[in-house]
């Protein structure tokens, strides 16, 4: 049963804007460490792994229905192992609305073309 729908896109700019303005602040804030370190060890994708994550994150917030007061760090990008898609992990306050809403499986899939990337999160619960 669907339980919650997000989606979002953001300009690879955008990011790469803000990393260059506020460096390791911007990191800290929006990215968990593992996050951080796997995009930055992605060389010249680096700004477009963080933009990715940075939609996948919006998307999941969205549909998580948006609570007030979630952080970024909540909310953490799972890289795929093989043969499986990324996925979404919950944590904090982010895990606390994932178990009230019923959330059984995370859905996420990522995109990247013409310096936008996205992201689609589907929330599957439990009951159908």
């Amino acid at each position: 049963m669907l339980v919650g729908l997000g989606m979002d896109l953001v300009e690879v700019e955008r990011i790469r804007r803000a990393v260059r303005r506020h460096g390791q602040r911007f990191l800290t804030r929006v990215y968990t460490t593992e996050e951080a370190a796997y995009c930055t060890g992605r060389g010249e994708q680096c700004d477009e792994s963080l933009a990715a994550r940075y939609a996948a994150k919006e998307a999941a917030w969205k549909a998580l229905g948006v609570p007030p007061a979630l952080r970024w760090t909540d909310l953490e990008v799972v890289p795929a192992a093989p043969g499986r898609a990324p996925t979404v992990r919950f944590t904090r306050l982010a895990a606390d609305v994932a178990a009230r809403l019923g959330v059984r499986r995370v859905h996420l899939a990522l995109t990247h073309a013409g310096g936008v990337s996205g992201a689609v999160v589907i929330l599957e619960g439990g009951g159908g």
